[in-house]
């Protein structure tokens, strides 16, 4: 399973004659769920019902989770309090992953409420869960709180992000500004390429096109700090300020970093055509084309009944 292979793993599972345990069949769940495998992981799920422990539990609502499916979520968190595994730390922040990614962020916070122990995924988690349902003032206030939890939980770079994600949601620039100083001189923790390209997307959101280009100048001016995400999200924030001049430098960055990737060209096209220059747009494209650079199709998951 850790290879990819999930066919021979599945294979080898079937043909086992010897009395397969909860470790197998554990083994087995996790490793369709963490390869995307998540239809074979909801039939093993039917099919073995009786041994589902703390683990396979928690591998369950993974899956149920990355598809949002929350009927089965909702089953399955029966199936937790009637086996008394609520008490699991780590079945309980998969809990809250599941509600807040199928739209039940009230639900999340129940789950979290009702927690004996949190650890600092049960924090990051639920501030997550409001991030993605755009209550930046509740991520927020939930970010104090934890500061204040006892015993001490420390924030990590995870949670600063998913803070940061939730100032974007609702234009808390300032607040997201405040955040990110924190974690360097309050916690040392040294914002990553994914921090800087969150409040630069947000600075362009808001219309602050020049605060977003002195950032972007100060990282890109340093190789550790510089990203295709950080160039990507300032690319974004010259169209939506339709700064055509900026957004061609930016265009350049980007294809210095990296010039054979097709999403790239993607977006330098996309970014050319908001500005209505056309031979460029289709420059872009060409290359994509002659080059024969393919983009990965999209996909999504949707759930029936």
């Amino acid at each position: 399973m850790s290879c990819g292979l999930v066919e021979d793993a599945m294979r080898v599972f079937v043909l086992t004659r010897c009395p397969k345990d909860a470790a197998l069949h554990n083994a087995v769940l996790s490793g369709c769920v963490e390869n995307g495998w998540f239809s074979d992981a909801f039939t093993m799920l039917r099919r073995h019902s009786m041994e589902l422990d703390g683990v396979s539990l928690t591998s369950a609502l993974t899956a149920c989770a990355a598809t949002a499916n929350l009927a089965y979520g909702m089953q399955l968190h029966c199936k937790a309090l009637r086996g008394e595994f609520d008490s699991d730390t780590i079945l309980c922040n998969a809990l809250i992953d599941m509600y807040a990614k199928c739209g039940r962020a009230t639900s999340a916070r129940i789950v979290f409420n009702r927690m004996a122990t949190r650890n600092v995924v049960s924090w990051s988690s639920m501030i997550d869960a409001y991030s993605r349902h755009g209550h930046g003032v509740d991520a927020l206030d939930l970010f104090k709180l934890m500061e204040k939890a006892a015993p001490m939980v420390l924030p990590n770079a995870i949670t600063f992000l998913a803070l940061l994600s939730a100032c974007a949601h609702t234009g808390l620039v300032d607040e997201a500004q405040s955040m990110l100083h924190l974690m360097k001189s309050k916690y040392g923790i040294d914002p990553q390429p994914e921090h800087y390209a969150c409040l630069i997307d947000m600075l362009g959101r808001t219309g602050r096109i020049d605060e977003a280009w002195d950032l972007y100048c100060s990282l890109t001016a340093s190789r550790n700090k510089s990203s295709s995400a950080i160039c990507v999200a300032m690319l974004n924030a010259c169209r939506a300020n339709m700064d055509a001049v900026r957004g061609k430098k930016v265009a350049v960055r980007m294809l210095e970093v990296d010039p054979r990737n097709p999403r790239i060209h993607v977006l330098i096209s996309n970014f050319h055509a908001a500005m209505r220059q056309w031979s460029e747009s289709n420059e872009s494209r060409r290359i994509i084309v002659d080059e024969g650079l393919r983009k990965e199709a999209a996909s999504s998951h949707v759930c029936f009944g």
